[in-house]
């Protein structure tokens, strides 16, 4: 009987483990992304906003960091990522190819770290 209580007991503390791993519907993450100007935040703000999940993105010129709120059971912090890097800016895990940087604005252009 002891035996049968005991893995009664594993078994709810491991499935109350499992549930405890729900993901955020108001996820908060704060990106480095390079840009200049307003109309570099207009773009990055776009991009971010263009992922399905996010629910706002707000870009500071003086900091060069985006704050984003997402669901994470629609989308990832990597797909943002990818969707602004897309657009030409290089962000701290995705470096924009050469080809979207190019296609920025000559005010847009930032100073690109190797």
């Amino acid at each position: 009987m002891k035996k049968l209580i005991f893995i009664l007991m594993i078994s709810l503390i491991g499935i109350s483990v499992q549930a405890q791993e729900k993901k955020n519907k108001n996820a908060k993450y704060d990106i480095e992304v390079n840009g200049n100007c307003d109309m570099c935040k207009k773009r990055i703000e776009k991009a971010a906003l263009s992922v399905k999940g996010v629910k706002s993105a707000v870009w500071h010129i003086d900091h060069q960091d985006l704050h984003l709120i997402l669901d994470e059971n629609k989308c990832t912090i990597d797909q943002v990522h990818e969707a602004v890097a897309k657009v030409g800016h290089d962000t701290e895990k995705v470096k924009a190819s050469d080809e979207a940087y190019n296609d920025l604005h000559g005010c847009c252009k930032f100073e690109r770290k190797q």
